[in-house]
């Protein structure tokens, strides 16, 4: 089904056909932003069953937290492990966290010059945020910079280098992945009510592409009540 211009997609296997969208575009090539956080993880593994080369693709962050590449929070250490089993793996962007956040975005926002997104892989919080773009941040009014320095608006509090919307929206492809009944609201806000500084995730579509949320029917829940 639709909502304005975001295709839901609702399913009881929300990894394996968000495992499906990824593979493929992998197979397409281009560059692609992955998001960190617990819930992707189990899609990139199996995307990476899926289509075991990934040579023709870029890998960049669409988040990332200011801690050494081997730290446990850091999304490209989650990326990595979670691709471990590909034949050919990609070429991945790390963000440069031994820099201070602003000159580790700086950095960032260079290496972005030029790159159109085929892909921006995307989690929700419960907050409605989407990246490390929280709820009133001055970075969802940045229009000039690809990538920014943000203040964490969760936990863990680090700080973080984040794509912004502008830098997102330019993909091809903007597709959510969304599971828990606590994130029912924030699904409802992003998706179905009107865009909001308050829900940032309801600010990022695809410009000239697709916009899909796939979701568990928990966090589903509250569509129908919109």
């Amino acid at each position: 089904m639709t909502s304005g211009e975001v295709e839901l997609v609702v399913t009881d296997d929300p990894i394996r056909s968000a495992a499906e969208v990824i593979a493929s575009a992998v197979r397409r090539g281009g560059h692609i932003a992955l998001s960190g956080g617990s819930t992707p993880r189990p899609a990139y593994e199996l995307a990476a069953r899926l289509e075991p080369d990934w040579s023709r693709v870029e890998v960049w962050l669409g988040d990332e937290r200011c801690v050494q590449p081997e730290d446990e929070r850091a999304n490209v250490r989650l990326v990595r492990n979670a691709l471990a089993s590909v034949s050919l793996p990609p070429v991945v962007h790390p963000v440069a966290t031994s820099l201070p956040p602003d000159d580790a975005a700086a950095a960032y926002d260079e290496a972005l010059a030029g790159v159109s997104l085929a892909l921006a892989f995307q989690g929700l919080g419960p907050d409605g945020h989407t990246a490390s773009l929280f709820p009133g941040a001055s970075s969802l009014d940045d229009v000039e910079q690809r990538a920014v320095a943000a203040s964490a608006g969760l936990e863990p509090f680090v700080d973080r280098v984040t794509m912004t919307i502008p830098m997102l929206s330019t993909a091809d492809e903007v597709v959510f992945l969304v599971v828990g009944e606590d994130k029912a609201d924030a699904v409802r806000r992003a998706f179905v009510d009107d865009p909001s500084a308050a829900t940032p995730a309801s600010l990022l579509r695809s410009k000239g592409g697709r916009t899909i949320a796939i979701l568990d029917p928990a966090a589903a829940a509250a569509i129908d009540a919109a």
